[in-house]
């Protein structure tokens, strides 16, 4: 794939939680003519995962080209059934890095594809941080994620479809199939602008894309020169990007960090809390949401840059998983952005102040000294943790009895 480029003429709309996200991508698929591909960290057969389920039929069985990929270690528990009812209509399912269990137990721990991706038609588009669980919707209670998507419509869309397909392309279909599906999109007469958003497409792999996410943060935090603010589920980020924030603050940038105050795993509160006296000494201020868990992977700079994705600012996300982020540079979704996270500071957060910290000791001296020097060096570390090629299981339809028409994993 080409390097990323700024794309003109795009326009986007924010969607808050499942109750706005679930709808808008299941109404497009049900509209889809074409093509529909979908990326997900995680697939749950609930009633979220069943809505997805009856949207993916329903557009394969009107002919249109369907392809599903799913994180073998985010969904491994779907059941033959699950499948079946997908591949036998020619929805084309593949599993990414699919691994052995050990003793019950994942082995493949690492690497995981935790992008979260839909393409209708290669003309309307989907980011976002929210996965295909019942956990996302308010009903759910207490443990309701809190989390955020985009919709995009423009020329950004083509760069985005041609991410995904090339995904699968180097995951087994190879180039020939890369070329020709690529070639049926129009993509030229699709999408003409529609807006004024400026969008690119940053995406971290292990390849060539190791720490775009990261770099992309660190130059919009160093060039900021009023607000800034991070709301990020998981916070653990590397040394030069707390040093950034550090030196934004203090000359005199509005740094504002939301963080989890009710987490789904207490380890995510105990490992950023181990750096708040760290920011807080240098004027960044931290809010912590305790209504429910924070998803959320969202930030913004200023009154015109906005990132919205997958990727979390810890050791994973910045130096591990397949992640994808939009950024965009329009001052009416910085707004809307804006707006949505003011609410959340004053509605659903509390501010940690310096005097609710432990007081400064030996031990937290000697622990915050050992932290810094990790993150400092987390990213050289993790590349002597495994780095095998990651695979695309293609999932087989179910046989059909004699004489019945069968899909197979190359239809269409």
């Amino acid at each position: 794939m080409n390097a990323r480029r700024w794309l003109s003429g795009n326009a986007l709309a924010l969607l808050e939680n499942g109750e706005e996200f679930f709808p808008r991508v299941f109404q497009a698929i049900s509209e889809a003519q074409r093509e529909v591909v979908v990326e997900t960290f995680i697939l749950f057969d609930d009633k979220v995962g069943q809505g997805l389920h009856a949207v993916l039929r329903a557009a394969a069985q009107r002919g249109v080209k369907v392809d599903l990929m799913i994180d073998g270690f985010g969904s491994p528990d779907l059941s033959p059934e699950f499948i079946g009812g997908l591949t036998s209509v020619g929805v084309r399912v593949r599993v990414f890095d699919p691994g052995r269990r050990f003793f019950g137990q994942r082995l493949n721990v690492f690497r995981r594809m935790h992008r979260k991706i839909v393409v209708v038609d290669g003309h309307r588009a989907f980011v976002g941080g929210i996965n295909y669980s019942a956990d996302h919707l308010m009903d759910f209670g207490p443990k309701a994620k809190q989390d955020y998507a985009v919709e995009l419509r423009g020329p950004i869309v083509a760069e985005i479809h041609r991410f995904v397909l090339h995904a699968i392309a180097v995951g087994g279909k190879g180039p020939g199939w890369f070329r020709r599906r690529l070639k049926a999109a129009h993509h030229e007469a699709l999408n003409s602008p529609v807006g004024e958003a400026e969008v690119q497409l940053v995406t971290r792999d292990n390849r060539r894309h190791t720490n775009d996410i990261e770099r992309h943060y660190r130059a919009a935090i160093r060039t900021a020169r009023e607000r800034i603010v991070i709301a990020n589920a998981y916070f653990f980020p590397g040394y030069r990007l707390i040093k950034e924030m550090r030196r934004a603050a203090r000359r005199g940038v509005d740094v504002r960090l939301i963080l989890q105050g009710e987490p789904d795993m207490p380890i995510v509160k105990t490992a950023a809390s181990l750096l708040y006296h760290h920011l807080l000494n240098a004027g960044v201020r931290i809010y912590e949401y305790g209504e429910r868990p924070l998803h959320g992977k969202v930030a913004l700079m200023d009154d015109r840059w906005s990132t919205v994705g997958s990727s979390n600012l810890d050791p994973l996300s910045l130096s591990l998983n397949l992640e994808a982020n939009v950024i965009v540079r329009d001052r009416a979704f910085n707004q809307v952005l804006s707006e949505r996270l003011d609410h959340l500071m004053e509605h659903g957060c509390k501010q940690i102040q310096t005097e609710d910290l432990t007081e400064w000791s030996a031990w937290r001296l000697v622990r915050s000294f050992v932290i810094f020097h990790i993150l400092r060096w987390y990213p050289s570390l993790t590349g002597w943790l495994p780095r095998h090629a990651p695979r695309l299981k293609p999932l087989d339809p179910p046989p059909e009895p004699a004489g019945g028409a069968t899909h197979t994993e190359t239809a269409a």
